[in-house]
């Protein structure tokens, strides 16, 4: 169902014949048609008029701009919002109850939603600046291996080959930062590992001071019920 909206929009202009007829009557279609860069489309313009009749360019573009305000009001005073729908009642329970920093649990909204749908022990994300060891920093199915020809998966079978390539890990050097990577081949993935720079942890902790966030390291006690 198509749902229409309804805008009038007029101009006071002198009659003043046009001295090319059907260039005139182009030019009142051509102008009054440009609805490009707006939410709506022209799909066909009618002319009742007694004559061609010149009318200035910016008259018209005048005219299609009032046309588009009262369109756009039309579409403001018709428009009906939905009714939010009602959240489940008890929440669905999040289907792991311990998430760790790669679930992203940054800011304390996110927190709460998981706490509400059962999660019992979350992991701050990266980002917080609490993973102070080596953890997993990308995971990627791009694989440097692979593109190197020492995929294991690729050796498979390969006379002279089968046993000899291993997926041990390889290192990215960029000055004096080194990252490692480590290869899961069974889900074909790739883990560049690397661990925090204390400089970043310095200004991490002055901002902690500042919003602190409490985060879950171990489960939680169960509250005793009344």
């Amino acid at each position: 169902m198509k749902t229409v909206f309804v805008g009038k929009a007029a101009i006071v202009q002198e009659h003043q014949a046009a001295t090319d007829a059907s260039k005139a009557e182009a030019t009142l279609r051509e102008q009054l048609g440009r609805f490009g860069a707006s939410i709506f489309a022209v799909h066909d313009i009618s002319l009742s008029i007694s004559q061609p009749w010149f009318v200035p360019a910016s008259a018209l573009n005048q005219l299609r701009r009032d046309a588009l305000q009262a369109l756009e009001a039309a579409r403001a005073a018709g428009f009906v919002r939905l009714p939010r729908a009602k959240p489940v009642e008890p929440p669905v329970p999040f289907p792991e109850d311990t998430l760790s920093y790669l679930a992203n649990v940054y800011n304390q909204k996110a927190h709460d939603f998981y706490i509400k749908h059962g999660v019992k022990v979350i992991d701050a994300a990266y980002e917080s600046k609490e993973e102070l060891g080596e953890v997993s920093l990308m995971i990627t199915k791009h694989c440097v291996r692979f593109s190197m020809s020492l995929c294991p998966k690729q050796a498979k079978g390969v006379i002279g080959v089968k046993g000899t390539i291993k997926a041990e890990p390889l290192q990215l050097i960029n000055g004096k930062e080194k990252l490692t990577l480590r290869f899961d081949c069974k889900p074909c993935e790739m883990h560049v590992v690397g661990k925090m720079k204390q400089s970043v942890l310095n200004q991490h902790a002055k901002e902690m001071k500042e919003f602190p966030m409490q985060f879950y390291r171990t489960r939680p006690a169960p509250q005793a019920k009344a």
